[in-house]
């Protein structure tokens, strides 16, 4: 908004606005992606904001020339680009820096956006990251406890998942030096199935993993063991406008006509509602409502009961309405205000979610991104009736991998293969 007006009202006023707008904000899209302009972090320093406000200027200066380039009939003059560059990057540089200072002085006054962390492992390194979220409390992080790992016989690591989960810990800090293998492995998978951050203390003895994200909090090396793409805000706000710009596209292309012809079959076949309404478990654990097109007679075991095949409670309508896939149309309202997405992992009702995050490894590792309308498990031939342990593993499976490998082009191929299993039918789509 600023880059645009500021060249259209300030520097470029008689050239097409539209045409400049179309070419500037592409462009500034793309290259803030090459740049990493919005990876900014409550740990990030005021250098590396200056750095990527260089790169960015760099990258962004390119675009100007290019555009005076390619549209050589209007004239634009060098010297005009270059005071409109700086005039644009005076302003976001005051911007950025003014919103990163303003959450720095709201989490060091007013103790808003805090992250509670837990240490294991009493090392120097480890004690000099707890003195150094103590004295930059701007950062947001509050240590609530080390644990030693050295005692053995004192040690009691569930006793400590515990406290975590109780004290609601959102980030744990691992040092390496201090903690074998077996305890490693421990924490990770306790954090995969309960939500929790798991970051790393390196010994600088030790080689680092390029698999690991590397950052420094101060002069303290941290690794992250998990980055999901998603967590970028750009590609999270990427992902947001193509939900709300294809739920609205569905939504009044499809459903404003298709919703009364399906509601006038549903109410003439058997009683009760049009749209069926289900709790199931989103990002974060936290609970929604899941909107369907009722595609059975009303029964007490719809929330616990999972549809098999044959179900005598699907109605003949019902029926070619789970075959099409057409009873999840109304999902797009949830996508719409925000509770799912049109591709992510499928959400679960709450019964079945509290059973298989007990008896399967790593499966609330899926609700670190909101729940799709399809995904890469349904694609891939895990959906429908979970009939066996494979099922549910092979989903939870396909679900990690997309939410550590997502990207925007995954989801387009994701959303053409749906379709196209749409109109070739599935076996399991019952």
């Amino acid at each position: 908004m600023l880059i645009n007006a500021l060249g259209i009202f300030c520097f470029f006023t008689e050239i097409p606005p539209l045409n400049f707008i179309l070419f500037l904000s592409f462009g500034w899209l793309v290259t803030t992606f090459v740049s990493g302009f919005y990876e900014v972090h409550r740990y990030s320093t005021v250098i590396r904001i200056a750095k990527l406000l260089f790169r960015q200027i760099l990258l962004f200066s390119l675009l100007m020339f290019a555009y005076s380039g390619i549209n050589f009939n209007l004239n634009l003059s060098p010297t005009l680009i270059i005071k409109y560059i700086l005039a644009s990057f005076f302003c976001i540089a005051i911007f950025k820096y003014l919103m990163f200072f303003l959450l720095k002085r709201y989490r060091s006054i007013f103790k808003g956006n805090i992250r509670k962390t837990i240490i294991l492992g009493e090392t120097p390194q480890s004690k000099s990251l707890e003195k150094f979220l103590i004295e930059t409390p701007a950062y947001g992080f509050l240590n609530k406890k080390i644990v030693c790992f050295k005692d053995r016989s004192k040690l009691d690591l569930e006793a400590t998942f515990d406290y975590i989960t109780n004290e609601e810990i959102d980030e744990i800090f691992c040092s390496i030096s201090e903690l074998n293998n077996e305890d490693l492995l421990a924490v990770v998978n306790y954090a995969d199935n309960n939500l929790k951050v798991v970051k790393f203390i390196p010994d600088r003895t030790k080689v680092l993993s390029k698999k690991l994200q590397h950052d420094y909090y101060g002069i303290i090396p941290i690794l992250t063991f998990r980055t999901i793409p998603l967590d970028d805000p750009l590609s999270s706000l990427l992902k947001r406008a193509f939900d709300i710009v294809f739920s609205l596209a569905v939504i009044v292309l499809i459903l404003s006509w298709l919703t009364p012809l399906i509601a006038l079959v549903i109410k003439v076949e058997s009683k009760g509602p049009v749209f069926f309404t289900q709790l199931r478990n989103g990002y974060n654990f936290k609970s929604f409502n899941c909107f369907k097109f009722r595609s059975m007679v009303t029964n007490p075991r719809a929330d616990l009961e999972q549809v098999t095949r044959g179900d005598d409670r699907i109605t003949r309508f019902g029926q070619l309405l789970r075959k099409t896939s057409m009873d999840e149309m109304p999902q797009f309202f949830n996508v719409l205000v925000g509770d799912m997405s049109v591709v992510g992992p499928r959400p679960h009702m709450l019964s079945h979610t509290d059973m298989y995050a007990k008896k399967i490894d790593k499966f609330m590792v899926r609700h670190f991104v909101k729940p799709g309308i399809t995904g890469l498990a349904q694609v891939s031939g895990f959906r429908g009736e979970v009939e066996t342990d494979n099922d549910i593993i092979g989903r939870v499976q396909h679900d990690i991998f997309y939410i550590e490998n997502w990207s925007f082009f995954l989801d387009l191929k994701i959303i053409f293969q749906t379709l196209f299993n749409t109109i070739k039918g599935e076996e399991k789509a019952y």
